[in-house]
């Protein structure tokens, strides 16, 4: 099989938030242009996208897939992407190898968070979007209300393609404004032929046709002439006018139907071959050097059997199998084995595969997402796919002893697939911290470590890094004096403890030697700085680091036989304890900086529930809707906070977080830490 060349490729990626039906209009397409002969259901488990057994178990997409179908002679490549804020990083990375983003949008509820942001992204991208208005059949869905919301808070050069003839219960099917005819009602079988547009939508159906034209003139002034003259502008050059201004992100048409019925399917593939410019047209921003062959690899499979399954995007080719090709990041050659088409989890090998084709190959060595590969060595920056932070952590366990290894392998298999899914070891709690955007993350993590890589753990919320330091400056001396028989041991050091103001909102350390004259060798010295180090890694109030201390080294004493760097060491460390418990010491926690977006109508919930997690509020952003709440909270208040937004704005809203300063604990709190951590420390001598 010949490779597709790039004019008759359109690369698609569909987007929108978690349950308005990506899924499911991807199977409706690929079943109404032939790809299958049975129109699948999330809730029986047997759509081509989600073949995962977590994603039957939540009936939700816990990962992109990726599909193809061909239709009017072009072949069309579908990334279906996760639309939960916790599964973004496969949605982020397929937008970084297509030329249209497919923004679906549910009729009754309109723009949610996720919509607004993947629009961004598609912004940024500057790539072409269509809009799809999904689930028209539900009670209160109502098309010209999604329209009016989608202008206001996505773009006002959001313009109606298509009309739904009916409404909720007695949609009857869909109005093609551009090549005036409707299609009717399918039912979940194969989607008709055109139909004639029924006589009772003649007004809505002039009245909105009338808008898409003139919409569609602005963008041409040859059109814009004949318009104004009275012509009767042809179907085909409305169309080529509109593809034009689609891919100069211009316009943005709204299409409508319903998925699990297949209905709008046909006149939503006309649109995407129409309106969605192809790679020939518009090209990559991804730079491949002067590379004759080049893959962008934008997703990897971790799977039990074949292994590794790198997703890619060509940039140069035709790209055969057997190829081998470099990593500018590594400098390895990888050859590459059979070329792969991907539909769900099934796949088909293919000869070649041309500039802008998305495929799939397994078994590379050291590929990971994100890699550029060329067939020489040239100096490529790779794309930089900007993933969202973490926002949430969990402290992971094996619960059999001697699977840690294990637990390690799978997780570092896991983040390869899911880049936004870190582990790492927190050097103070001594933790091995699983972190992700959300709970539902993690918990898919952990059960696919138990699926996949036979490993069983256990999650517990992670311990807050905690910090002392002092208040006011304090003086301490101590004579550390050891006498066994044959040479003791010998060190006496005075130090003054000093606070010491933060940089950049990072809390230090700094030793000043002010020794005069020789009353401490030079060599004896840095044994104190030691020593005070080792002191410094537990406080006493609550056994956490010491850090904003400066401690300087005034006077001391030295035995021309006895001392030793050891003995320095033990006054120094028993100097500082002393000299601490005089400098007012404080507990210090992390304050996190916290951004919220949220519908209007749960703002004022949201923050009276940050004001009782001791939040402080730094301000609001009203948009189209949605409003993003600023605030600072101790990491402490908010590690469970993914449950409770859920909760309050009906899994509507989102947040991201990072880490701001160390603040002062208030005493009331300090002093339920310092029980505690006594009260732990008891129990693990008894």
């Amino acid at each position: 099989m010949p490779a597709t060349e790039p004019g008759k490729i359109r690369n698609i990626a569909v987007v929108g938030h978690r349950g308005v039906g990506k899924t499911s209009l991807v199977e409706a397409m690929l079943f109404q242009a032939g790809k299958t002969n049975r129109l699948g259901t999330i809730e029986q488990g047997t759509t081509v996208g989600d073949w995962d057994e977590d994603e039957h178990r939540r009936q939700m997409s816990l990962s992109g897939g990726l599909m193809h179908l061909e239709w009017q002679g072009r072949k069309i490549n579908l990334l279906d992407t996760p639309g939960d804020a916790g599964f973004q990083a496969d949605t982020y990375a397929s937008l970084r190898v297509v030329e249209g983003a497919l923004v679906v949008v549910s009729g009754v509820m309109g723009v949610e968070v996720n919509t607004a942001k993947v629009w961004a992204r598609s912004e940024e991208y500057e790539l072409s979007r269509v809009v799809f208005v999904n689930m028209l059949d539900r009670e209160r869905a109502d098309f010209f209300r999604t329209l009016e919301a989608v202008r206001a808070q996505l773009s006002d050069r959001c313009v109606a393609i298509q009309l739904p003839i009916g409404a909720e219960h007695e949609l009857k099917g869909v109005v093609d404004l551009l090549h005036m005819c409707a299609y009717l009602d399918p039912a979940g079988g194969k989607e008709g032929g055109p139909q004639p547009i029924p006589d009772e939508m003649a007004g809505p159906v002039q009245e909105y046709r009338e808008k898409l034209l003139d919409a569609v003139v602005e963008t041409n002034e040859d059109l814009m002439a004949r318009y104004l003259e009275g012509e009767e502008l042809p179907a085909a050059d409305v169309a080529a006018a509109l593809k034009d201004a689609v891919t100069r992100d211009e316009l943005y048409p709204v299409a409508c139907g319903v998925a699990t019925k297949n209905l709008g399917s046909t006149a939503l593939l006309d649109l995407l071959v129409e309106g969605v410019p192809s790679p020939a047209r518009k090209g990559t921003t991804i730079e491949f050097g002067d590379a004759k062959q080049g893959v962008f690899v934008f997703k990897t499979i971790a799977d039990p059997f074949t292994g590794r399954v790198s997703c890619f995007r060509v940039l140069a080719g035709p790209v055969t199998g057997d190829t081998t090709l470099v990593d500018p990041r590594t400098h390895a050659k990888e050859r590459l084995g059979q070329i792969l088409l991907l539909q769900g989890k099934d796949n088909e090998p293919v000869d070649a595969l041309g500039v802008g084709d998305l495929g799939a190959v397994a078994k590379l060595k050291d590929v990971v997402t994100g890699d550029v590969l060329v067939d020489h060595e040239v100096p490529v920056e790779p794309p930089h796919i900007d993933f969202p932070s973490p926002v949430m952590s969990f402290a992971v366990t094996p619960k059999a002893k001697g699977d840690e290894e294990k637990m390690a392998t799978g997780l570092r298999r896991l983040s390869e697939e899911d880049p936004t899914l870190q582990m790492r070891r927190d050097p103070q709690t001594g933790e091995q911290l699983l972190s992700g955007l959300s709970q539902m993350q993690v918990e898919v993590a952990v059960d696919r470590l138990h699926s996949r890589f036979h490993v069983d753990v256990e999650l517990q919320p992670p311990r807050v890094p905690y910090k002392e330091t002092i208040r006011k400056e304090s003086r301490a001396r101590h004579r550390y004096k050891k006498q066994t028989g044959g040479r003791g041991q010998f060190g006496d050091c005075e130090i003054r403890l000093e606070p010491l103001p933060a940089e950049d909102g990072e809390l230090g350390y700094e030793f000043v030697d002010k020794i005069v004259g020789g009353v401490i060798s030079q060599s004896y010295r840095p044994a104190v700085d030691k020593g005070v180090r080792e002191a410094m890694e537990h406080g006493d109030l609550a056994g956490a680091p010491v850090q904003g201390v400066r401690v300087v080294l005034v006077d001391g004493m030295e035995h021309s036989v006895d001392s030793s760097e050891m003995a320095f060491k033990i006054a120094g460390s028993l100097a500082f304890k002393e000299a601490y418990q005089k400098a007012d010491p404080v507990l210090l926690e992390p304050i996190m900086e916290l951004e919220v977006t949220v519908p209007d109508d749960s703002v004022g919930a949201v923050n009276g529930d940050l004001n009782s997690r001791r939040g402080r509020l730094q301000g609001m952003e009203p948009r189209g809707g949605m409003t993003t709440v600023r605030a600072e909270v101790p990491m402490a208040e908010i590690l469970t906070y993914s449950q409770a937004l859920t909760s309050m704005t009906g899994g509507r809203g989102d947040y991201t977080m990072s880490f701001l300063r160390y603040e002062e604990v208030p005493a009331h709190v300090a002093q339920k830490i310092i029980e505690q951590t006594k009260k732990e420390r008891e129990e693990a001598k008894a």
